[in-house]
């Protein structure tokens, strides 16, 4: 079984970890970031992962720079006075995006219910519109709109090798699930063909892990 949702917005960026300061978007969404997506709608991290399938581009890409006022240091219990924290930093952004992302439910070996049930329960929440909190495309302030796919849509009749792509910044095999799970990197090769990405399952040897990049 699958589900196949929607998403879109005004705008988007997906930056990989490196670039935290100049920030400039991957042309397509991470599987890392289709996964917080479907998680801000439907998690129980101690039940189930979401493992993404694929990635359709419905919406022709298009780039767009912004110059934006951001403070220079961490919000902490200190005062902070904008005028002597403000800088300018550049932002490459997607605009007008939509994207169709199919994925599966993997349980965990602790979940001892029916795997329909959680397919149902995801279903419900996507028809209603319910989330934990607001999915985003990327960045928390561009929020992402969803609704289940119903189809009609084709993807964009575009090819794009994309080269190594950010796959999770976290150990998905890790079935202890606590706050103080450490970042383990994992990349892949990311094609897009005629719109469509297809993206491997993280126990596949197409998905780049281990010693030198957790």
């Amino acid at each position: 079984m699958e589900i196949v949702i929607e998403v879109w917005g005004d705008f988007a960026c997906f930056a990989p970890p490196q670039g935290k300061v100049e920030r400039s978007t991957y042309a397509f969404p991470t599987p890392s970031a289709a996964r917080g997506i479907l998680s801000a709608i439907f998690c129980k991290p101690k039940e189930f992962l979401w493992q993404v399938d694929r990635i359709e581009v419905l919406n022709p890409i298009r780039y767009l720079s912004i110059k934006r006022n951001e403070v220079k240091c961490k919000i902490g219990n200190k005062l902070i006075y904008t005028d002597e924290e403000r800088t300018q930093r550049q932002t490459v952004a997607l605009r007008d995006v939509r994207y169709r992302i199919a994925a599966t439910i993997v349980p965990r070996p602790a979940f001892a219910g029916r795997e329909k049930q959680l397919y149902e329960q995801a279903l419900r929440r996507i028809r209603g519109g319910k989330t934990y909190f607001q999915p985003a495309l990327g960045q928390r302030e561009f929020v992402a709109y969803f609704e289940e796919s119903d189809g009609e849509r084709k993807p964009i009749s575009e090819s794009l090798d994309a080269g190594l792509m950010v796959y999770d910044v976290f150990d998905l095999q890790d079935t202890e699930v606590h706050k103080t799970c450490r970042p383990c990197l994992s990349l892949f090769h990311a094609v897009m063909e005629q719109g469509v990405i297809h993206i491997p399952p993280y126990d596949s040897p197409e998905v780049l892990k281990g010693a030198g990049l957790c």
